[in-house]
């Protein structure tokens, strides 16, 4: 036990620059006394001493700010930054190594007993706000960006970001990169990304158009073609425009 504790607070001096000694961390850091009181549930929770393990839990929660139900399985090395609103259901599991910020959720779907909560692997790291949902497996050094809602399962290494959770990067391993609050160096919009192939494939038919164009106009040169009018897309107002609408208040 003491050796788990020892490098649960390892854990935090390399995952959080602002930890300066270790009497700081043990008195002032709210995701250590609830991992610390959480070691003790867990092992009254396995030894069938429910009440008092949930009874422990409860003071955890109103001391911390931290729900971890007592059956949830923990790794070593695990940190809660800030910790406030985090919520850890009685079938989850995580691995060694995962860090989770506040607010996040690592809820259930069901209301049937049984396995009904998602299981972190080995280095997984959760922004703050995310909620992982339903019985699902986020594999090792997975990333997952704040105010994402994850209901699928996360293969190693990827990076999911969004409502619902997409995956934006692949089978990416950094065990060694720590990334706070899962972003990564390079986390690309999907919508914008989506947006991007749309007008780029509106580029190309515009393209295969002119082409079809200057083809009739070859095999039919006395034939004339309907004129196309160019259309001129700007984000800011013509001038006389602006100017007339000025005019107008004015009068």
């Amino acid at each position: 036990m003491a050796g788990h504790w020892r490098a649960d607070l390892d854990a935090v001096f390399a995952r959080d620059p602002a930890a300066r000694n270790r009497l700081e961390v043990l008195l002032t850091y709210p995701g250590v006394h609830a991992l610390f009181m959480h070691r003790l549930a867990h092992g009254l929770w396995k030894r069938r001493w429910h009440l008092l393990a949930r009874s422990l839990a409860a003071f955890s929660r109103f001391w911390t700010g931290i729900e971890i139900h007592p059956g949830a399985c923990i790794g070593q090395r695990f940190f809660i930054d800030h910790g406030m609103g985090v919520v850890i259901g009685e079938t989850a599991e995580i691995g060694d190594d995962c860090t989770l910020y506040h607010g996040v959720t690592l809820g259930g779907t069901s209301w049937q007993p049984g396995k009904r909560h998602p299981t972190l692997g080995n280095g997984v790291i959760v922004g703050a706000g995310a909620k992982v949902l339903g019985p699902i497996m986020v594999g090792d050094q997975a990333r997952v960006g704040s105010n994402a809602v994850v209901v699928k399962s996360v293969p190693a290494g990827a990076t999911v970001v969004g409502i619902p959770g997409r995956i934006v990067n692949k089978g990416e391993q950094h065990p060694d990169n720590f990334e706070a609050y899962g972003l990564t160096g390079q986390m690309p919009d999907p919508v914008a990304r989506a947006i991007e192939c749309m007008l780029e494939h509106m580029h190309r038919q515009d393209a295969e158009i002119t082409q079809i164009r200057s083809g009739l106009q070859q095999l039919q040169p006395r034939e004339a073609l309907m004129p196309v009018e160019e259309i001129a897309c700007s984000l800011e107002a013509e001038p006389d425009s602006a100017e007339q609408g000025t005019s107008k208040q004015n009068t």
